[in-house]
């Protein structure tokens, strides 16, 4: 690939104990300047493996999803910022209009976007899929660190963007869960601190725990048709109708506990 006159950018990684999943990021993203990997005390090869792989390896105790990306970004060299997850590939037609992009901004000015949206597409027990709510997945990943910014969410951190995102093609290939064993335990650890951080809200209703877990079921399966991927489809609505019901469970009962007294 002949490589464009563009800006330089690095690659921020989290990362805890992703040896089995971690080379496909790091592979996909051989074209980039530079790759940070923060990692909050792996057991297994995940840190040699980014050493090997030409990445800056640092070492920060857990955090918080957003806190550590804020720290990764944070021994960044250059300006614009790609954040990946370790479970997550870089397509070769992502990359290509990611190095657009950055062409374009290296000869505008004032730069036209201070952040780049992209799909991203799942790969859920075997098979990336399309249906079921899972696709497009937009999300908002390259990004002139002086323009943007992570939050202080707990879970589902999100950029903050002063200025317009613009449109990158390709996709972002996700590899989420490892097994259905993995998306259950996933489904406890978001649902937690989805609890934790939506404390403050007003008191659950009883019709909540009906209602919201139903609703999603019937968006997941029909709406967006998640029964055109199979059986891949029907356990995708099970889960996420689960999901929503454990969320206002752990949250009503955190709110009957302080109630209490």
């Amino acid at each position: 690939m002949e490589r464009l006159t563009r800006l330089p950018v690095t690659a921020i990684i989290i990362a805890f104990n992703e040896a089995d999943r971690i080379g496909r990021a790091l592979r996909s993203l051989s074209w980039v300047d530079e790759i940070v990997v923060l990692d909050s005390g792996s057991t297994d090869e995940t840190q040699p493996l980014a050493r090997d792989a030409g990445a800056q390896v640092h070492v920060h105790p857990w955090e918080g999803y957003a806190k550590q990306k804020t720290i990764a970004t944070g021994h960044a060299t250059h300006r614009w910022i790609l954040w990946i997850d370790a479970d997550e590939e870089v397509t070769p037609e992502l990359r290509t209009s990611i190095e657009q992009a950055l062409a374009l901004q290296a000869g505008t000015s004032p730069p036209v976007f201070s952040a780049y949206a992209m799909n991203r597409r799942t790969s859920y027990l075997g098979k990336l899929l399309r249906f079921g709510g899972w696709y497009p997945d937009r999300k908002v990943r390259l990004f002139d660190r002086e323009r943007a910014g992570f939050g202080a969410e707990l879970v589902h951190e999100e950029l903050r963007v002063d200025g317009s995102v613009g449109g990158l093609r390709g996709d972002l290939n996700h590899y989420s869960y490892r097994d259905l064993n993995h998306h259950i335990e996933k489904t406890h650890e978001m649902a937690r601190l989805w609890a934790a951080q939506n404390s403050g809200r007003s008191r659950v209703a009883l019709w909540e725990l009906l209602i919201h877990p139903a609703a999603k079921a019937l968006k997941s399966y029909v709406v967006h048709a998640g029964f055109l991927e199979g059986w891949r489809g029907l356990l995708v609505a099970g889960v996420a109708s689960y999901s929503v019901w454990l969320k206002y469970a752990l949250l009503r009962e955190a709110q009957a506990k302080r109630e209490s007294g």
